[in-house]
């Protein structure tokens, strides 16, 4: 079965595994603040800079904190928030050749609903900076997800080798609110798998900032 991204080529959908095999449950884990998750993250990330990690980002709503290109969208000034996002060039650029933290990238996959949300519109232009720096982003499609998301949508997860998995957790209003961290070798292997079938099934964001969202008028926000 496959699934199509308007204007693109048939993708294949991820080997169905059922929602079950990447379950998450809470006791099983451990819950960590925003300040234990990063630290936490970044220890780890250090620790295996060989092992490939990967980042799944499921929620088409969210907000973002400290971030000046995020304040000035939401003040509804869209050109200076763009200007703003290109100003972290240098360090994404840091961060490729390893220079920053010791660490590797993350492979990316950014799920994508169309219409976009003015939150993800925003966040595609901020992915497509990061991958013309180096970084790894594909975008899949959420209709590539519905086999597995009969009940809810995937959770937002960070896979670390296969040493942690991070389940990460947000506020009512989008607020990243820390995580709950899972050490089961065999989930991280299971998430790795399946983000990494999206990954290789995915289209660089890129090409889909190319093909529909350049396209797009400023996001209409609050302000």
């Amino acid at each position: 079965m496959s699934t199509q991204t308007p204007g693109h080529p048939d993708r294949t959908r991820p080997a169905d595994r059922g929602f079950t095999a990447l379950e998450l449950a809470p006791e099983r884990g451990v819950r960590l603040s925003n300040e234990e998750f990063e630290s936490d993250l970044l220890r780890r990330r250090r620790e295996a800079p060989a092992q490939r990690s990967w980042r799944f980002e499921r929620r088409q709503h969210a907000r973002e904190r400290d971030h000046p290109s995020w304040e000035a969208f939401e003040r509804g000034r869209w050109d200076e928030s763009l200007r703003l996002l290109e100003r972290h060039r240098p360090r994404l650029r840091a961060q490729v050749r390893g220079d920053e933290h010791g660490c590797a990238a993350l492979h990316r996959v950014r799920v994508v609903e169309e219409p976009l949300t003015p939150y993800l519109q925003w966040e595609l232009h901020r992915l497509r900076i990061q991958a013309e720096c180096g970084h790894p982003v594909r975008v899949v499609p959420g209709a590539a997800l519905s086999a597995l998301e009969t009940s809810a949508p995937l959770p937002e997860v960070i896979v670390i080798g296969a040493q942690a998995l991070y389940e990460v957790l947000h506020t009512e209003r989008g607020l990243v609110d820390g995580a709950i961290r899972f050490t089961d070798p065999a989930l991280a292997g299971r998430w790795q798998r399946f983000i990494g079938e999206l990954f290789a099934n995915g289209e660089d964001v890129r090409s889909y900032t190319d093909r529909y969202v350049f396209r797009l008028p400023p996001p209409r926000t609050s302000a």
